[in-house]
């Protein structure tokens, strides 16, 4: 697939990447399942696999539900008359875990977009590196 493509603007690819679709087209899908990334676009054939977003999404991802959720937390125990642990536990934990699988994905294909925006790529494996001799 020779077809060339337009620039794309930096906004729109994290956008694209939000939404879970690849940074370049928009059509195709950055993701096979839940997080596996695919290693192409199926839709433009970008290579996707230097692109790795490694920890990335789940420190942001954290970041974020724990900006959310503590202050709310702070909230309900100031003005709510002190509610039992029990009851934080039963609103909080579950509410932390829906809005953390919610939003991982999401930041997941963001960061990805940034990589690609940036043409951040990972490096290859070096003729002289490490790994044993072929």
């Amino acid at each position: 697939m020779s077809e060339e493509h337009a620039p794309v603007d930096f906004w729109t690819a994290l956008l694209r990447g939000w939404q879970g679709r690849c940074p370049r087209c928009g059509t195709g899908s950055l993701f096979g399942s839940f997080l596996k990334m695919h290693s192409r676009c199926p839709s433009c054939d970008q290579a996707l696999e230097p692109y790795r977003a490694d920890d990335a999404p789940a420190y942001f991802t954290i970041f974020i539900v724990g900006h959310l959720v503590v202050p709310l937390v702070l909230v309900m125990e100031r003005w709510g008359d002190q509610p039992p642990l029990w009851f934080h536990a039963l609103l909080w934990l579950p509410l932390s875990v829906l809005l953390a699988l919610y939003l991982l994905p999401h930041v997941k294909g963001t960061v990805i977009a940034l990589l690609w925006a940036h043409r951040i790529g990972a490096p290859g494996p070096s003729a002289g590196g490490l790994g044993p001799s072929p």
